[in-house]
């Protein structure tokens, strides 16, 4: 799509699918039980010196779905726009505000998701 400026911003089903794509890969990074034995390895190496600002830093990026679903979306968004060539179709502000649009999304879907009641 073109705004009116004449820059390419992404279109609907495009933000649509990254959106659901950060979701996903946010829940791997934070919850999902194949990633437990390289999350345990960096609570142990924190546990090792918990005064390290640095190690808090990487548990709270790796235990916390927005922290972590702001980079990877930041991620997802900058290989979208490499892989197909649109990079320099828009102003670096524009696809700030797909950053925060994407990242944005991704978190509606977490709080939707950990709303919801477990099935049992």
């Amino acid at each position: 799509m073109i705004s009116a400026q004449g820059a390419a911003v992404l279109e609907l089903p495009q933000l649509a699918l990254l959106a659901l794509a950060g979701y996903r890969a946010t829940q791997l990074a934070v919850h999902d039980t194949i990633l437990d034995p390289a999350r345990d390895r960096i609570f142990d190496w924190h546990g090792q010196k918990p005064t390290s600002s640095v190690r808090a830093a990487l548990v709270t990026l790796i235990s916390c779905p927005y922290c972590m679903g702001w980079w990877i979306c930041g991620a997802l968004l900058a290989v979208w726009l490499w892989t197909t060539g649109t990079w320099r179709d828009a102003p670096i502000v524009v696809h700030g505000f797909e950053w925060l649009a994407l990242a944005g999304a991704a978190a509606l879907l977490n709080r939707w998701d950990d709303t919801r009641e477990e099935s049992t």
